[in-house]
């Protein structure tokens, strides 16, 4: 059995098991290997009963004190029991489980593992795992057992037991990384890797297999955006767009002046548009700093020249937003083109008919998400395209458009600040601007950083909020409950919020897992004020804009990086109305404090990703891992910066040519253009 066998090859995996398999994008026992843990539950040594905090999964040793209760309740049968040591007791609850009360002894010396939460001011421990007598945990402490993304159907460990029987019939597979490399960089071989990512003896060999992996995933990365800075180098300017006078007329008219940094940039890309070359151009900008008013100019002076331009937004909600601002400062200034929406949930009639005003010219402008780049979408004249907050515009994307046979200008928009040495690196085949000034008029957002004791005053907080007018965000984690992560429960938390704020507050939840259209539902009922406190998952960071909304609190913030933390609160302060941001941490370990002050002390979103990369390290390597931005399969450019250094360092280096480029990294992640 080698990497390329098919998954069925591997005992105990039948067809149910094959189909399961494949809603994970799993087909060979190469793509099984790389569907690497999304964490690793580590059974640490146990603390004492009296030592136990909130939140955390913990063991603790004791003896099972005085009787064992079960609830007479049939449908939902609580165990009971109490686990002492010479620091105090610990209460401890089993759902379903009646017959540990003959398990349970009085006396008996147990060793219990679960989280710890807050029940009426009691901390208790919720169905653990129970080891009795406690010698058994001997057998797992200091263990790292992994944890994988999974799908409906499957179970973490069914995919434990593949990889396992995977990795016991697998042929060794040959070193892909020159001699010199590994050497240079003190990076272990690939197969110890590959068996030290999925089952690590220790943390340590954990640490070397990732480095290792980690580096082939960054070098290869650098090595598909050297060639397509070599193929971009070469592309020369189809579309010609000249300095028009009326767009200059249009900037006069505006009720603000454009900041130093705007007038910069705005500088930079009419000189690349016009230049002998496409552009392929970065255009980085803090939350608030006026980028959509730039892509708009550019948009503006590309239409005036006699093209089409299209912008592309993540999501439906931020595409409309978008199309209306933009068709009303059309009408505003008596801007003579035509504005059209081209979106995914259109009816197939209003598609048909956009789609013939687009090939026939009469649509000037055009605004959507990735319905612009469909096989039945044709454009006249395409002669720029934008997209906002969007990383993964890839080569297959290029690919769409150049096959329609245009090579139009190409301007990518993104808030997610990245210091300057790693953004050369990663958007190495990109001329990169920063709009590095806001505006004169910005409110800055009031921050604060509190522990969990301080979440009634919040919601107190959040309630006074909504009933001056104004709306709300509350960010957990996950969706669902994990044994691995301590982390709110979205679904459940929106319903104990709407019983803590009354009658009269809307209160919703939104998440990943559901279907785009339910999702855009709910943002467009948020945009228009029906609800007032939207309990949110990640999925909120890009694609709405809410001016009316004004407190951003994010729960479990210990478990987000910085960048990402800046993001979020970038939902608020949009608007007229002060803006607060709620940093809410169960952590009370210095390094977390010192983390989450810098967001306490600044707005500045650079300055933020600066210090990110200087706290982030090995230390890190469990939990917090950015989002949304280049997303490697293991890497993360702020945690492992000086690993994606070395492999940009390493590229250059002769023995790097002997690397297959596209051999396992992800095309659509090699997005620049």
């Amino acid at each position: 059995m080698n990497e390329d066998s098919k998954i069925r090859e591997i005992k105990g995996i039948g067809e149910k098991t094959e189909k399961l398999f494949r809603n994970m994008g799993i087909e060979t026992v190469g793509d099984l290997l790389r569907c690497c843990p999304r964490g690793y539950d580590i059974y640490e040594d146990p603390v004492p009963a009296g030592e136990v905090l909130e939140g955390k999964v913990m063991a603790v040793k004791g003896s099972v004190w005085g009787s064992v209760q079960v609830s007479p309740n049939r449908k939902m049968q609580v165990t009971t029991a109490f686990i002492k040591d010479l620091t105090g007791t610990l209460k401890v609850v089993w759902f379903r489980m009646p017959f540990l009360r003959n398990t349970l002894k009085s006396g008996s010396s147990v060793v219990v593992r679960g989280r710890i939460v807050n029940r009426k001011g009691v901390l208790l421990m919720e169905h653990p795992e129970l080891f009795a007598p406690a010698e058994k945990y001997e057998e797992k402490r200091n263990t790292m057992q992994p944890l994988y993304p999974l799908t409906a159907g499957i179970s973490n460990q069914t995919v434990i037991k593949a990889v396992r029987e995977a990795l016991s019939q697998l042929n060794l597979k040959k070193e892909t990384l020159p001699d010199a490399i590994r050497k240079k960089y003190h990076l272990c071989e690939y197969n110890y890797a590959i068996r030290g990512i999925h089952f690590p003896a220790n943390k340590e060999m954990f640490i070397l297999a990732r480095e290792r992996l980690v580096f082939e995933e960054f070098l290869e990365f650098v090595l598909a955006i050297r060639k397509l800075k070599e193929k971009k180098e070469h592309t020369s300017n189809t579309c010609p767009v000249k300095r028009k006078e009326e767009v200059d007329a249009f900037l006069t008219k505006l009720p603000f002046e454009l900041t130093g940094a705007q007038k910069k940039v705005w500088e930079e890309i009419r000189e690349n548009m016009g230049g002998p070359y496409a552009m392929s151009r970065l255009v980085q900008g803090d939350v608030g700093s006026g980028k959509t008013i730039v892509a708009v100019l550019a948009l503006l002076e590309a239409v005036y020249n006699g093209y089409q331009g299209a912008m592309m937004a993540p999501t439906e909600v931020l595409a409309k937003q978008h199309y209306e601002s933009i068709a009303q400062m059309f009408g505003k200034y008596d801007i003579p083109f035509q504005v059209e929406l081209l979106t995914g949930s259109m009816k197939a009639k209003e598609k048909r008919e956009a789609y013939e005003r687009i090939e026939s010219g009469k649509a000037d402008l055009i605004i959507g998400t990735h319905a612009l780049i469909q096989e039945k979408v044709s454009y006249k004249n395409l002669g720029l395209v934008i997209t906002d907050e969007q990383h993964r515009f890839g080569v297959r994307q290029r690919e769409a458009l150049a096959k329609k046979g245009m090579m139009p200008h190409i301007l990518v928009m993104s808030a997610t600040p990245i210091p300057r040495t790693l953004a050369i690196i990663l958007y190495g085949d990109m001329d990169l601007s920063v709009i590095d000034e806001l505006p004169k008029n910005r409110h800055p957002i009031k921050n604060c950083v509190v522990d969990t004791g301080y979440r009634k005053t919040a919601y107190r907080f959040i309630k006074n909020q909504v009933e001056e007018g104004r709306q709300c965000y509350v960010i957990c984690p996950m969706v669902e409950e994990s044994e691995a992560l301590e982390a709110e429960n979205v679904t459940d938390y929106s319903a104990m919020l709407a019983e803590e704020l009354g009658n009269g507050i809307s209160v919703s939840c939104l998440h990943g897992k559901m279907k785009q259209a339910e999702k855009d539902d709910i943002m467009e009922r948020f945009a228009r004020n029906e609800i007032q406190v939207l309990v949110s998952t990640t999925v909120i960071e890009v694609g709405i804009n809410v001016p009316n909304a004004t407190v951003m609190m994010v729960e479990n913030a210990e478990r987000f990086g910085l960048a990402q933390l800046h993001q979020l609160r970038g939902r608020v302060g949009r608007g007229r109305h002060q803006s607060y941001c709620i940093f809410m941490s169960a952590s009370k370990t210095k390094e977390t404090k010192k983390r989450l002050s810098i967001l306490n002390h600044s707005n500045d979103g650079f300055y933020i990703a600066s210090e990110d990369l200087k706290l982030r390290g090995p230390g890190d390597l469990f939990g917090i891992r950015q989002s949304g931005l280049l997303e490697f399969k293991l890497g993360d450019i702020f945690q492992d910066a000086k690993i994606l250094q070395n492999a940009s360092e390493a590229a250059q280096m002769p023995e790097a040519e002997e690397i297959p480029v596209f051999s396992r990294v992800n095309h659509e992640n090699v997005h620049i253009l």
